[in-house]
């Protein structure tokens, strides 16, 4: 069963067609332990699967630590959205409700080159 409803696949992908630039969302869960990674990892396949400039790669924490290490990641589900560079945008659990509506602007910020953090934020 789908997460995200019709409507909202219809909106999102209008938002999406605005995107310029690559999005990758890097998402870490493990395969024991995790309640909440299966929902993580079905939510964000549905969401790239909307916009050619979105991709998904998925990591474990226990396989690829080293991996993890690079992404400063000690815990799952683990999501990291970047662009040609990471800027920082991360966030941990599932994305949901008003944590989607961050995500979406992260992915927005990173795919339209329009990061809108003052510089001591930075």
């Amino acid at each position: 069963m789908a997460l995200l409803g019709e409507k909202d696949r219809e909106t999102l992908a209008k938002e999406f067609s605005q995107l310029t630039e690559p999005v990758r969302l890097v998402l870490f869960t493990q395969e024991f332990e995790c309640a909440s990674c299966g929902t993580a990892h079905e939510l964000l396949e549905e969401t790239v699967s909307l916009s050619e400039n979105l991709e998904l790669v998925v990591y474990d924490l226990v396989k690829d630590k080293v991996k993890a290490s690079t992404y400063d990641v000690d815990r799952v589900p683990a999501l990291i959205v970047e662009g040609e560079k990471n800027h920082g945008i991360r966030y941990f659990g599932v994305p949901g409700g008003y944590e989607f509506s961050s995500l979406l602007e992260g992915i927005r910020a990173i795919g339209t080159g329009m990061l809108t953090l003052s510089d001591a934020t930075k």
